[in-house]
């Protein structure tokens, strides 16, 4: 990337939060549905029709305010943005303007080792408006979004680069999943982001004219249309040539930013308080049963798992899977080997719910069986290869480990004598393999334990086999 210019960065995102009717009105929050099934009048715009506000939009709103860092206001209204569009036929959004619940807050990202906050400036409740759909020069409504809950939160001008900007919604993305303040599926467009950039050559200058990105499906091409916005507007500026402030899309099909609009006045839209909703006091008490429903956060969590024993990447793809580290979580407190349960979780126990496409929860695994299951692994009782031939019957019937393991006819070979006579036999049959070894060839020690592996059937424990195979080629 061109370094002949610095560019600031600012982040807008949209969050629909995870309640189960819109914010001012008794319709279903749902998704998928068929198109303007889930309205009423107040959704609609009728006139006359009065708003009421959920209480779990507070609720959530306080939750995304506390992980986020912000200050929450205690008194706050709503007001309306007044513009006119088809998808806003009251040709007002309820918003906040002058008093967002949630503001001078930051997310902190890990940027090559560093940490690094990013500011928020402010953090609102707002109601989305409808669905416009244009085909064959046609626009459809559908309705089904219009008074969706909504968070907007704004960051300051202090992002530096697409990187950043790339980690602080991956950070924020995560934060909001694991408070359940949303789902934040941005290819279900409940996460939503726009970006603004500006270049100047000095961090002495004042800031360079803004551009607007909108219409971002994904954190990655929030990355990618930085990028592209930071070249485009290089050139120009290379060239001397003058560009108005203005808002561009990201068209993922050219990979490049495309012109909507230039933005020709200060100000789009006229604010005035929502006369139908009474302000809202927020209370000590709100504040406190908020926080209460927050569970243990991202970073907590794997700093708990390396603490531990296990291994940092392995404690960040348990973060990533929230269902996986969820169950984790209810072990805490429990006596087990938490490499071992790890490991089954992320290895086969994740390959058999990625074929099946199911959830955990599908299962039949439960915390006590999951238990037995860690503790006969850890002590060696059976192998990875028992854990496999097992696993079916593991997740998919209300057996017991032991009455599984008995069913499967499992019968690993552990005690020392009978291990060292296989290996006798082994050795006496393979003395080439032998020489090998004691003239260093290393892969003989691994044909040589191939075939006390096929002698037992795989029935041997393979750690204490090695080991004791060790013992007798160094002692010939």
């Amino acid at each position: 990337m061109n370094n002949n210019y610095i560019p600031t960065i600012g982040i807008e995102v949209h969050v629909e939060l995870k309640t189960n009717t819109k914010i001012f009105s008794n319709s279903k929050n749902g998704y998928g549905q068929m198109a303007n099934s889930l309205t009423n009048v107040v959704d609609l715009g009728y006139p006359g029709t009065l708003p009421t506000l959920n209480e779990k939009v507070i609720e959530l709103a306080i939750k995304a305010a506390t992980v986020l860092n912000c200050k929450i206001r205690r008194q706050m209204h709503f007001d309306r943005k007044n513009y006119f569009y088809p998808d806003n036929p009251k040709n007002y959004q309820i918003t906040q303007a002058e008093t967002p619940i949630g503001y001078d807050g930051y997310v902190e990202i890990d940027l090559d080792g560093e940490k690094k906050k990013i500011y928020i400036e402010e953090m609102h409740i707002e109601e989305d408006t409808c669905k416009s759909t244009h085909k064959s020069g046609k626009t459809y409504l559908d309705f089904n979004r219009a008074g969706v809950p909504l968070i907007e939160i704004v960051t300051k001008p202090c992002i530096s680069s697409p990187l950043e900007a790339k980690l602080y919604l991956e950070k924020l993305k995560e934060l909001l999943f694991y408070t359940d303040v949303s789902d934040c599926k941005m290819e279900e467009g409940s996460m939503r982001a726009d970006a603004n950039i500006s270049l100047r050559k000095n961090e002495s200058d004042p800031l360079g004219t803004k551009v607007e990105i909108k219409n971002i499906g994904s954190i990655s091409n929030v990355k990618l249309s930085l990028e592209k916005e930071w070249e485009r507007q290089t050139k120009m500026l290379d060239n001397n040539e003058y560009f108005k402030e203005q808002t561009r899309r990201f068209d993922d099909k050219k990979n490049d930013t495309v012109l909507m609009r230039v933005k020709e006045t200060g100000n789009d839209y006229r604010y005035f308080p929502e006369p139908d909703i009474p302000f809202v006091y927020i209370t000590d008490e709100m504040i406190e049963n908020a926080k209460k429903k927050i569970p243990m956060l991202p970073d907590e969590r794997k700093k708990v798992y390396i603490e531990k024993n296990i291994p940092e990447v392995n404690a960040k793809k348990l973060v990533e899977h929230r269902e996986l580290s969820d169950f984790l979580n209810s072990l805490l407190d429990k006596n087990v080997d938490f490499v071992v349960a790890c490991n089954l979780l992320l290895g086969d126990i994740s390959a058999y719910l990625n074929k099946e496409e199911k959830k955990l929860s599908e299962t039949t695994l439960t915390k006590e069986k999951f238990i037995e299951l860690v503790n006969k692994v850890s002590s060696k009782e059976i192998s990875s290869k028992n854990v496999k031939d097992i696993l079916k019957d593991v997740l998919e019937t209300e057996l017991s480990i032991k009455e599984i393991i008995s069913k499967s006819g499992i019968k690993n070979i552990s005690d020392d004598e009978t291990i060292n006579k296989i290996i006798d036999k082994i050795i006496e049959n393979n003395q080439e393999s032998v020489k090998d070894y004691k003239d260093g060839k290393d892969r003989a020690i691994k044909y040589l334990m191939g075939q006390v592996m096929k002698e037992t059937k795989g029935s041997v424990n393979p750690e204490k086999a090695m080991n004791l195979l060790k013992v007798k080629l160094q002692s010939i």
